[in-house]
């Protein structure tokens, strides 16, 4: 799952060609994710794992690092399941 949100954070323009090098606790938004960055991370992480992000997990805590978004991710495809 991390290698996934890594694909995906690299298609960002801010990451590009530097995603595998980010750390699991590296603040995201401190390394240049902005707003619209994280709308576009957003989209593509519903797309590629087939959940949604509900309202109250679409803060900036969420988006905050890889560690982050793979435990969001995770919830969600638990929640999915069950």
């Amino acid at each position: 799952m991390a290698q996934d949100i890594r694909e995906i954070l690299g298609s960002n323009e801010a990451f590009a060609g530097k995603a595998d090098q980010l750390s699991e606790d590296d603040s995201l938004f401190d390394l240049g994710l902005d707003s619209f960055g994280s709308v576009q991370l957003m989209l593509g992480l519903e797309e590629r794992f087939n959940i949604e992000f509900p309202d109250e997990l679409l803060n900036r805590k969420s988006f905050s690092s890889i560690r982050a978004i793979r435990e969001a991710v995770s919830t969600l495809i638990q929640q999915e399941a069950a």
